[in-house]
């Protein structure tokens, strides 16, 4: 443990989820590395929605350990951190990366990149970047789901909380299922499916009909369903550390460059399932993301919960077989750029 200072810088795109993997990252190298963080964000009132407590209108405030600051222009090099962590090249103020190139000894700099299942991801790892006018170099780091990337997110006691809350939970009846997804998903379809297919269907819809969640409670969320319906990036991990079956909701983007990595990670998630179980995944995967087909995908992914559900255990314990992405951008920031 020491007091080595590190900056994280976020911008929000994609509504919440940025700021939540910005806020997890920083709280956990808080937490759990002794590490003194500084969250700079554009949107404080998005990140006090998921933790209840934090103030919207404060420019600074130390929330859990991490210092909140709000996104400025203005830097002087006193005030640049030892590690420099930006979030899905989100780029630091001007002001601030020329204090870097001002500081006697230069700071690491890490780019964290956005969550990508395909194989070039690999090979892009960790490479560096040399800024093109000043005497500093960045480093790509990409989360991933194999050895040679940089891991996924995941607090040291996630997985003990999540078995002992799922332990505790009583036995029910009735289905339930949780949906988070982007505005184009066939929700009425999938409700009817639920309807015309379960006796009883408890459908909890966040963001819709339950009140919205904080991050930790979301958490809860997914560890008591039997199924989850989860988008972008930061539900999506969270999903796969439930432990339960679930199905991503890709952000889409440009010329349907979204279903190269939607069909990049069903590769790696399916591997080793019976054809009619991995038929059923990338088939309900597939009919959510279309807008298409849900109700006869869903028949056929409900009817096969039980061996998908002990895969999506192993999977998640597959994952957890190796150290968590912050601990790997530690690792890399204090004994391979220092």
């Amino acid at each position: 443990m020491d007091e080595e200072r590190w900056d994280v810088f976020c911008k929000v795109v994609d509504n919440y989820g940025d700021a939540a993997v910005a806020w997890r990252l920083s709280r956990q190298l808080a937490k759990e590395h002794g590490k003194r963080v500084r969250l700079v964000l554009d949107a404080v009132p998005v990140l006090a929605k998921l933790q209840p407590g934090m103030d919207p209108a404060r420019d600074t405030q130390t929330f859990e350990g991490v210092r909140v600051a709000r996104w400025r222009e203005a830097f002087r090099p006193e005030e640049v951190a030892d590690v420099v962590v930006e979030t899905f090249g989100c780029d630091p103020p001007e002001a601030y990366v020329l204090a870097m190139a001002e500081r006697a000894e230069r700071p690491r700099w890490i780019n964290l990149e956005y969550l990508s299942a395909e194989a070039w991801v690999e090979g892009s790892h960790a490479l560096p970047s040399p800024h093109p006018r000043l005497p500093l170099v960045k480093h790509y780091f990409f989360p991933g789901f194999t050895p040679r990337t940089g891991g996924l997110l995941r607090e040291a006691d996630l997985l003990a909380r999540r078995d002992a809350f799922q332990a505790a939970q009583p036995v029910r009846g009735a289905l339930k299922v949780s949906v988070f997804a982007y505005p184009s998903a066939p929700v009425d379809a999938l409700l009817q499916a639920l309807r015309s297919r379960v006796p009883a269907v408890e459908a909890a819809l966040p963001g819709v009909t339950t009140p919205f969640l904080a991050q930790d409670d979301y958490d809860e969320l997914l560890w008591s369903c039997d199924a989850n319906f989860v988008r972008g990036e930061d539900s999506f991990v969270r999903a796969q550390w439930a432990g339960r079956p679930f199905v991503w909701h890709i952000y889409p983007q440009d010329e349907g460059a979204h279903w190269v990595k939607l069909a990049a990670f069903l590769a790696r998630y399916t591997e080793g399932l019976a054809h009619e179980d991995a038929t059923a995944v990338t088939a309900l995967w597939e009919a959510w993301n279309r807008g298409d087909g849900v109700e006869a995908a869903w028949g056929r992914f409900a009817a096969r919960l039980g061996p998908l559900t002990a895969h999506a255990r192993k999977w998640s314990e597959h994952l957890a077989a190796r150290r968590d992405l912050t601990a790997e951008i530690v690792d890399f920031a204090d004994n391979v750029l220092k």
